[in-house]
């Protein structure tokens, strides 16, 4: 999936929080409807069949609870994409990422071969559709689900190229896929954030570490032999930098994935380098942007918000600049763009109650338009307003009437955008609000079972304002965009009754 993500180590967040998020895209030309769920330990099967690659898993027995965002349509799997399990670590699924024909020919991707010529089908790998599902209900930590996935890339290989989050209290760790069946995994600085836009990220890599200690590095066991048989390192000084032995080099790229690295970075980092102009460190074209710096200040929901949905504002290449040198208007893939189907920012606070610690923030459709509702995510239920997406348009749920309010702001855009401004502001201070009274509450009650009825009664309480508030914002973009119609006419139809009791009149008259 054409997504973007970024992760935030503790020293680096507001509070101290580890902090993973990833929008979630659809590829050209569809939209996923999605809808956030809860998976309990008797949904989970013993045995997993993916329906893309056809590939069978025997799960581990004693499955944990877990959140997910799967799609809310059957059809094409689970794609659970992100969530918390009871255990508190978080996770995110799919980055998908690029490689090069070198790494691509010493380890194919593992494909479904179909039946065929009387031979029978040979199942693919693991992917994006199948990896939280068969991952997260079994990890106690993050780098415990670096090795889970690892062994599973292993055994049963995969059909692309992803990198996947996994976060706990104390650390991120970020693995990146190579060829059908290797991979390297790095823990995040605790001081800096990480940027994804779906290519190969890690610019550094400590190989001596990740086959020995495994401190802060993990990889396969044989990827030192892989990279050394295949002449995949190009370094002159023999240099170890994954994105350039693993990763692509194509002009599609500066179109596609470093613009959307320059510009995260160009929000949290703006006076650290020069990001415009001739005399630029970096430009949108560069490869080698940092895959991960130390902000100038501390990162906040709100920013890992805003560059999720940025659309290069402040630059030439906005799509809604109205003002300014608009020859470039458009030239790059947005970060903030149309086809978003959900933005998940999972939050693990440390200052809280363990079971109150995971806070997940989810928005729904194209990010420069929706707005970020936070929720305790160790719960047994979630909101209607939220779970409820269908396959079919409507006002009923978040994910539908995010999309209606996107479709309509977008049309009508130097009309609407302040109602949009003002949704996010409400809803996320509201959010904030909400949290902080709940976390005064739980921090008074010991009973487990109580503690669970004030988190669900938080989630609901936050669901039902969020509904009044898209309601209201739906409403307003509407009105807006009915003025925009084409066949608009600013004269009323209607006749006064003064001008009509003067018609009858003067008929009266003639008469």
């Amino acid at each position: 999936m054409p997504c973007t993500t970024i992760l935030v180590g503790k020293k680096a967040s507001y509070d101290g929080s580890t902090i993973i998020a990833r929008n979630d895209d659809s590829g050209s030309g569809h939209y996923t409807s999605k809808k956030l769920a809860v998976i309990k330990p008797e949904e989970q099967p013993k045995i997993y069949k993916s329906v893309i690659s056809h590939v069978e898993i025997e799960l581990p027995e004693n499955p944990m609870r877990y959140t997910a965002m799967p799609n809310a349509e059957e059809g094409e799997g689970i794609w659970a994409a992100c969530g918390v399990n009871e255990a508190h670590v978080g996770m995110t699924a799919t980055e998908t990422i690029t490689s090069n024909p070198r790494v691509l020919g010493a380890d194919p991707l593992v494909r479904y071969q179909p039946a065929k010529d009387g031979k029978e089908e040979i199942p693919g790998g693991i992917g994006e559709e199948d990896i939280v599902y068969i991952v997260l209900p079994y990890i106690h930590s993050a780098r415990e689900g670096v090795k889970r996935l690892g062994s599973l890339l292993e055994q049963y290989g995969t059909y692309e190229m992803n990198g996947i989050a996994f976060q706990d209290a104390d650390e991120i760790w970020w693995l990146e896929t190579i060829g059908g069946h290797h991979w390297i995994a790095r823990k995040v600085p605790d001081d800096v954030y990480v940027m994804m836009p779906n290519q190969f990220g890690m610019d550094q890599f400590d190989l001596e570490d990740a086959l020995s200690n495994q401190k802060e590095y993990m990889c396969s066991a044989d990827l030192k032999e892989f990279v050394e048989k295949y002449h995949l390192n190009l370094s002159q000084d023999g240099t170890f930098n994954p994105r350039d032995i693993f990763g692509s080099h194509d002009d599609s790229d500066h179109v596609y994935n470093t613009p959307r690295a320059w510009y995260m970075a160009r929000c949290l980092n703006p006076s650290t380098m020069n990001w415009d102009g001739p005399d630029a460190d970096f430009t949108p074209l560069s490869d080698d942007i940092p895959w991960c710096m130390v902000p100038e200040k501390k990162v906040t929901i709100e920013d890992v918000k805003y560059v999720l949905s940025s659309h290069f504002q402040g630059t030439p290449y906005d799509p809604y600049a109205s003002y300014g040198d608009k020859s470039m208007k458009g030239a790059y893939r947005a970060i903030g763009v149309n086809r978003t189907d959900f933005l998940g920012i999972i939050q693990m606070r440390p200052d809280a109650g363990e079971d109150s610690r995971a806070i997940e923030w989810v928005a729904f459709a194209s990010n420069v338009f929706n707005t970020a509702a936070p929720f305790y995510i160790d719960v047994e239920k979630v909101p209607e307003y939220f779970s409820n997406t269908t396959g079919d348009a409507s006002t009923d749920n978040f994910y539908w009437a995010s999309r209606m309010i996107a479709a309509m702001a977008d049309a009508s855009y130097s009309k609407s955008i302040f109602h949009i401004e003002r949704y996010q502001e409400r809803v996320m201070s509201k959010g904030h609000e909400y949290i902080n009274q709940y976390d005064e509450l739980l921090s008074k009650e010991s009973d487990a079972e109580k503690r669970m009825q004030l988190r669900q009664e938080a989630n609901q309480k936050i669901a039902d304002m969020v509904k009044k508030e898209t309601q209201d914002t739906l409403n307003k973009v509407l009105y807006e965009l009915s003025n925009q119609m084409k066949n608009a006419y600013s004269r009323s139809d209607a006749v006064s009754y003064t001008h009509l009791r003067a018609h009858e009149t003067l008929a009266n008259l003639v008469c």
